[in-house]
């Protein structure tokens, strides 16, 4: 891939462009993590509608992981052959499809299929969306800018609390109120479906394709019009290559192999501590001897640290390395995460709950942009894709794991489990992860071994 292209738009300030996609690539984000959290927000209620037993509650908690799991594996491929925007969109119709299905199941299993669906629609939407990120906006504000968007994105965990609190305990026009909260994910989706058909496609990708022209008028359109040069010195400077068609298995060849490692531990580990807590915080509530009504206020109040933790994030992502952002905001997250699952008072209950919220954005940011800064542009959405299908299939089995524990052996084991993994997790980052705040993309990678590995593929 010729350079001249990245080496222009990292040296682009941000603009009106950039911001444009940020923010669409944002609320695109938004029906991603309302999707995941509403199994969580919604566990109690939809185990009191259908009477589901503990046998099948894993199952239901789990179908849109699991979902999530076999679309980044099939889907997030098809954005490293298709580009980054058609696949974007194809995503969202999915989900939104299948969301509107699941808003009007008459039983248990309808709501298990469609939700396995709609998380196979999104499966991929997190990878994506980092590497469409990641290859717009310049080098010295990517992790400020992800951080944006995910602040954008996270608004969805405490609205989507607020939603449930005022609608499930009602049924308005005569809808039964969980059902509503499907309906408005899906017509949210449409809605964002229409505004993406303005998206330009990345010009990073487009180069990797061999579609020279096109990315140059990307890069054109980046930059508000400007004249970054005459037409001629900008071919001048572009050498033309075939498409690059990298093998994904590279990624598990030097000098990829370390990187790809610390990635698959982080995302299998990552999920039991993060998706743990929102997925399960409404059942620890319930074992704890709170209503329904009562776990959703406690929950809602919560999960405000989502966006807030997100928002925080944005001053130090680019002051403090991202590899030791991820293991302090780990650290934080076991000693927070304990503390919640042996709170009794309702006071303790919502600060700790808040604070473990808080801290796990900023990790989550830290490692979301971490982790598509390891990987060359030929792969890139295809490994960060197979990463997160780990971290799916993980949260796919974590209620089976984390409820059973819940159930036998109270709250307090669960999150000392929860803790257990985030040690994990700083020992892989602190260990295996490079530096990568604030360099371009593709400049942590050995070009040549990457060559010669190509070559013998």
């Amino acid at each position: 891939m010729s350079s001249f292209i990245m080496e222009r738009m990292n040296n682009l300030s941000v603009g009106k462009t950039h911001k444009k996609v940020i923010v669409i690539i944002g609320i695109g984000l938004f029906f991603e993590l309302y999707e995941v959290f509403l199994a969580g927000v919604l566990s109690s209620v939809l185990q009191e509608q259908f009477h589901t037993t503990t046998k099948i509650l894993p199952l239901l908690l789990g179908s849109s992981f699991l979902g999530m799991f076999f679309g980044s594996i099939f889907l997030g491929g098809m954005a490293d052959r298709f580009g980054r925007k058609r696949v974007f969109i194809m995503n969202l119709t999915i989900y939104s499809v299948a969301s509107l299905l699941v808003a009007v199941s008459p039983n248990v299993t309808l709501v298990i299929l469609f939700r396995f669906i709609s998380g196979f629609g999104l499966g991929s939407q997190p990878a994506l969306c980092d590497t469409f990120l990641g290859e717009i906006v310049p080098a010295k504000k990517r992790g400020t800018y992800i951080a944006w968007a995910y602040t954008l994105a996270f608004l969805a965990v405490p609205i989507e609390g607020l939603l449930a609190r005022w609608l499930v305990p009602f049924a308005p026009l005569g809808i039964t109120g969980w059902r509503w909260m499907f309906v408005i994910g899906a017509i949210g989706a449409i809605v964002v479906f229409i505004v993406a058909r303005n998206l330009p496609e990345s010009p990073i990708w487009l180069v990797s394709r061999g579609r020279i022209r096109e990315a140059e008028a990307v890069l054109r359109r980046f930059a508000g019009g400007l004249d970054l040069n005459d037409e001629k010195a900008v071919s001048a400077n572009i050498h033309i290559n075939k498409p690059n068609k990298a093998s994904f298995f590279i990624i598990f060849k030097k000098p990829l192999l370390k990187g790809t490692v610390m990635i698959y531990i982080l995302q299998i580990f990552d999920t039991i501590g993060y998706y743990g807590f929102g997925t399960l915080a409404p059942l620890v509530l319930a074992s704890k001897g709170y209503t329904i009504t009562h776990s959703l206020e406690y929950v809602t109040l919560s999960f405000i640290g989502y966006p807030l933790g997100s928002l925080l994030s944005i001053p130090i992502m680019e002051r403090l390395d991202r590899k030791w952002l991820v293991v302090l905001s780990a650290f934080c997250m076991g000693v927070f995460g304990m503390l919640f699952g042996v709170a009794d008072s309702s006071s303790i209950i919502i600060i700790t709950g808040f604070i473990y919220t808080l801290v796990s954005n900023i990790f989550s940011n830290a490692a979301h942009t971490l982790q598509i800064e390891i990987f060359p542009t030929s792969v890139r959405a295809t490994a960060a894709g197979a990463s997160y299908g780990l971290s799916r299939l993980m949260s796919g089995l974590m209620p089976f794991i984390l409820l059973p524990v819940l159930q036998y052996s109270g709250a307090s084991l669960m999150f000392l489990i929860i803790a257990a993994s985030m040690l994990i997790i700083m020992l892989d980052v602190a260990l295996l992860a490079p530096s990568t705040t604030g360099k371009a993309l593709d400049s942590l990678i050995d070009t040549n071994s990457l060559s010669r590995n190509k070559k013998k593929d």
